[in-house]
């Protein structure tokens, strides 16, 4: 029943419903998002990315960062799960079973696990199973700062000759002028704008994901043009649902595993677990655009993520409450034996 509440609930989310739309939207009318078609996507993706990514800078709160600073241990284990475990596990599969899966779905795949953390989900989830939201908050944003930098440079490192044409240095250059400097931007007028924008943060969130959907579907709209999808068939749909089911099932054994053998308290052990084992559809997705600009295969590439991305909300929901419940057993067992405990101390 638990896991039937969390499925209805993914099912009614107008955001995901909506990516799936966009889906179809680019298989009946791809001319439209296309490169050079009518809606302009190179410009209006541009500006999306640069609007939403200044949004963030906005609502980036150095104070909760500032609280978050304290758990070094945590912070260690997140980043590295999410820059060194993450492609280790990527360049394992590539090894086993690289020969058997398409290319563009294999550098899908790669690029999915050189991503950084998303912040909102990871925050949200830590927060609902009383976890440590400081820490997740640093972790969360501090790999999407990271992630400008380390996800282009792990897919050119990491991708085979031929499978991703990626000018590291002109890379670099574009995601610093239309990520790290709206975020800047942000942070720089966050005490003049940072109260009106919070107030409005409902309409800021709608921004952000409407900017994403476009970005799909212009990446879609391409994949469409180019043929790519009739070349490949419904098989890469089940590759990829079930690398990605497997990658999560995977990672979520060993950042569990890996808190309890850092002997992290609940607070901790809910936010490394979290924010570890989460990758970013919100960053993902402009990111994909600049690295990979108008390459016919962005739709493939993004696929995994995309499947990644409900499947990490599905489960780690149902996780975040199991989590609480026994947060809450434990406490219960503490003030229970506490009478009991000054009974047999008592002279």
């Amino acid at each position: 029943m638990q896991l039937l509440r969390h499925l209805k609930r993914i099912v009614t989310d107008w955001f995901l419903c909506c990516m799936l739309l966009a889906v179809v939207l680019a298989w009946l009318i791809p001319s439209f998002g296309a490169k050079g078609g009518a809606m302009h996507a190179e410009v209006v993706t541009n500006v999306g990315i640069f609007v939403v990514f200044f949004l963030h800078g906005v609502n980036l709160s150095s104070e909760q960062i500032r609280h978050g600073l304290k758990s070094w241990r945590l912070h260690v284990m997140v980043q590295s799960f999410t820059f060194i475990v993450f492609p280790l596990l990527w360049l394992l599969a590539d090894r086993l079973l690289g020969s058997y899966i398409a290319p563009m779905l294999m550098l899908g795949f790669l690029y999915l696990c050189a991503l950084p953390s998303t912040i909102s989900s990871s925050v949200a989830l830590t927060g609902a199973a009383a976890g440590n939201v400081p820490g997740a908050i640093l972790n969360a944003s501090l790999s999407s700062v990271l992630g400008i930098v380390i996800t282009p440079w792990l897919c050119d490192q990491l991708a085979s000759a031929g499978a991703a044409d990626i000018d590291l240095s002109e890379t670099l250059l574009d995601l610093s002028l239309m990520l790290l400097l709206p975020l800047v931007l942000g942070q720089l007028v966050r005490p003049l704008l940072g109260k009106f924008f919070a107030r409005h943060k409902r309409y800021t969130n709608l921004i952000d994901k409407w900017v994403i959907l476009l970005l799909v579907y212009a990446a879609f709209c391409n994949s469409m043009v180019s043929g790519l999808w009739q070349s490949q068939g419904n098989s890469v749909l089940l590759i990829a649902f079930g690398g990605s089911a497997a990658l999560l099932a995977l990672i979520l054994l060993l950042t569990t595993r890996s808190a309890r053998l850092l002997h992290f308290n609940h607070a901790d052990r809910v936010a490394a677990v979290f924010c570890a084992s989460k990758k970013s559809l919100a960053a993902g997705v402009p990111m994909a655009a600049l690295i990979f600009g108008d390459h016919p295969a962005l739709g493939l590439i993004l696929l995994p993520i995309m499947i990644y991305h409900p499947l990490q909300l599905v489960v780690c929901s149902i996780m975040a409450e199991t989590y609480l419940a026994g947060h809450k057993r434990a406490i219960a067992q503490a003030e229970h034996s506490l009478p009991v405990d000054r009974a047999l101390n008592a002279p």
